[in-house]
This record gives structure tokens, C-alpha cells and sequence, in this order.
């Protein structure tokens, strides 16, 4: 079989296409892939370092204000469905899947034009622009959460709901002392903190002000914090570091999934894929959703957890230092609080979420 992927522009559209590719392969070593992405975006990084054959075409988002480089952008987009039709015709594939961003546009519309099954992949519980305009157009619509059918309505027959690819991915990681490589201790109570791959201004700011609270704690840190902030958190943690100081700082965590295997609490944003991985290990969680993602998608995926009891949420417009230490301690020191919310994730997680769509995939093939 012959499959080609399509999602850009952040990782939580990049990882889930991957960890779908992955378990194909094992089910049926002889697929062959094709990844099409943006030479800007994340995706051309992350793609080719997994030696995937790799298109791109040349594409931006629309802005919401119309201007004078809407029509520029709209001029690129024509062109980047005939620079998609060429790339699909020449590729052959059997079926195309999109997992998110504008580039899947022009390439799933493409393959739609050329009579080739495709499936978008909607991660969020509000569907983004780019899958409500191709969900016209493809054959089934895969889904994440319940609250997102709603913005599919007029396609109830193509909405499949399968979960995140990343979710299986992360639920078969073995637990194990992830932490020294922190210079921590695996066996003592953890929380992980980071903002997304470039990390979060506001959550920075925020972990700057309670070092020196977080310095007392019978719980210790680990917090990445983007490459772009990394230094001038590395300052301050300088000036108050002593011999017991209980807390890591990082760019990245490139292991994420082996060191929340080892965490007792998780503060982030609350991405699609980010809550895949929390509810596939059933890890509690303090989630700090961005007011700066379309139509507020960040806080409604939040309040899909918190209404089930599996995390609690915390608005950027209120996070300060001193409020991020009151609540890390609500938790960190109530163990029965997280095992109840470490329960309820895990309900939620689907450990299964490749193979539901591996097997929406061999459905269509099967037509």
C-alpha cells in the first residue's frame, strides 16, 4: 500500500501523522510513505529525520483581516493545489491522510480532484479551519473528541472516531529511571513542566517567580523551557542554586514520553496531542491552555478533562508564581487527589488509536 501523509506547522500535527506511519509499518512492513509539508515548517525538520521521502509545497495561512496579502495568499494557494496534483500523480497513492495545518489543503483537495481516497484527522475538540473546509471533500472524518462532531454535522456518515495515533504510540513506552539524565531522582515525586517544543512565555515568567519557593519543596522540578527562554531562566536558577536545590532546567526534553512515564504531575498547554499522551499513561495534570490558538481550542480540549476530573485547569490571565506553587502543592501534596485524577485520564486515553485507523483505512480500501 501506498499512503501519503500531510500535516504542518506544529508538532501536534506532525507526531500523530508519524506514530500512524509507524504502526503501519509494523502491521505491513511493505507500505511505502510519502510525507508532504512546507519547507518552513516543523514538519521538514522532524520528517527527514526519520529518512520518510519528503515533498513540499509553498503555502500560508489566511489571515482573518482581509488585505492585500489575502489575494497574495489566495494566488498561493491556487498554485499549491496545481504543485499538489503533480506531486499526487507522480506518488500514485492508494489513499491520502491529512493530520492538520494548511498545507493538508491544497493536498488532500488535490487528491479528492483525482478520485484518491483520503481521510482527514481532526486532533482538537474544535476543528480547525483547514479540516472544515476539506471535510466536504474526503471520505472520512477521524475524530479525538465527542464535542467536535458538532463542527462536522453535515457529514455525520464520514465522522469516525478513533483517538490520537500518539496516544498507542506513548501507551506501549516502557517505564523507566528517565530522570538522572536530569540529574534528578526517578524515585522521588516529580512534576514536569514546559509550555509546548518553543515553550511559553507567560509559564516561564511564572516558574521564574517560584524558583525560590520551589527551592523548599519535598518535590522536585524538571522544567523545559523553549531554546528561545532557556537562558535567562538558566540566570536565575544560578543566583539561588544551593546544594539542595531540587529543580532542573532544560530547552527541550527530546524522551518526553519516557520521562512522563516517571512524573507524578504534568503542567503544560493543553494541545491535542500533548492530552493524548497524559490520558494514554493516565497522568494527572495542571493545564495551562494558550488564549493565543483559533477559536480558543486550547481551553474547550482543557474542559474535556477537567469536566471528567482527570486535570485541573488554570488560566494564563491568572498564573503567577506564587499561584503556580499554591496549586502544584494542592496536588503534590494530596497522593490520593492524583491517583483519583491519574484514574480518570486514564479512562479517557485511547490506547488503541492507530489501529481504529488502520482499520477506517482498510475499510475505505476494502470499497
Amino acid at each position: 500500500m501506498k499512503i501519503l501523509l500531510s500535516g504542518g506547522g506544529t508538532g501536534g500535527h506532525v507526531y500523530p501523522a508519524l506514530a500512524l506511519m509507524r504502526r503501519i509499518q509494523e502491521v505491513d512492513p511493505t507500505a511505502e510513505f510519502l510525507y508532504v509539508g512546507t519547507e518552513k515548517g516543523l514538519e521538514s525538520k522532524i520528517v527527514k529525520d526519520y529518512n520518510i521521502p519528503f515533498a513540499s509545497v509553498e503555502i500560508k495561512g489566511f489571515k482573518r483581516s482581509l488585505s492585500l496579502d489575502t489575494f497574495k495568499t489566495i494566488r498561493m494557494f491556487i498554485s499549491s493545489i496545481k504543485q499538489a496534483k503533480k506531486i499526487v500523480k507522480k506518488y500514485q497513492p492508494d489513499i491520502v491522510i491529512g493530520t492538520g495545518g494548511y498545507v493538508c489543503a491544497p493536498v488532500v483537495y488535490a487528491a479528492s480532484k483525482l478520485g484518491i481516497p483520503s481521510i482527514i484527522h481532526e486532533q482538537n475538540s474544535v476543528a480547525g479551519i483547514t479540516n472544515k473546509f476539506l471535510s466536504r471533500y474526503v471520505t472520512k472524518i477521524a475524530i479525538c473528541f465527542e464535542e467536535v462532531k458538532k463542527d462536522f454535522a453535515k457529514y455525520p456518515a464520514k465522522i469516525c472516531f478513533t483517538g490520537n495515533p500518539r496516544a498507542q504510540e506513548v501507551s506501549n513506552v516502557q517505564k523507566k529511571a528517565a530522570l538522572e539524565e536530569y540529574n534528578l531522582d526517578s524515585k522521588k515525586p516529580t512534576v514536569v513542566i514546559f509550555g509546548g517544543s518553543r515553550g511559553a512565555k507567560k509559564i516561564n515568567e511564572a516558574f521564574i517567580e517560584a524558583l525560590p519557593m520551589l527551592a523548599t519543596k519535598n518535590y522536585q522540578v524538571l522544567m523545559a523551557t523553549g531554546d528561545v527562554h532557556y537562558e535567562a531562566i538558566q540566570n536565575q536558577l544560578i543566583k539561588i542554586k544551593n546544594d539542595k536545590f531540587n529543580v532542573s532546567v532544560v530547552s527541550y526534553i527530546p524522551n518526553m514520553p519516557e520521562v512522563f512515564s516517571t512524573a507524578s504531575l504534568v503542567v503544560s498547554r493543553s494541545g491535542a496531542t500533548t492530552l493524548a499522551e497524559l490520558t494514554a499513561l493516565g497522568l494527572p495534570s495542571i493545564l495551562i491552555p494558550s488564549p493565543y490558538v483559533t477559536n480558543d481550542h486550547q481551553t474547550k480540549n482543557a474542559e474535556s478533562l477537567v469536566n471528567k476530573h482527570a486535570a485541573m485547569l488554570l488560566k494564563e490571565s491568572e498564573l503567577t508564581g506564587e499561584k503556580l506553587v499554591e496549586t502544584l502543592d494542592e496536588l503534590m501534596l494530596d497522593p490520593n487527589k492524583r491517583q483519583e485524577m491519574a484514574e480518570n485520564a486514564k479512562k479517557i486515553g485511547m490506547p488503541d488509536a492507530s489501529d481504529r485507523l488502520i482499520e477506517v483505512i482498510n475499510e475505505i480500501m476494502k470499497k
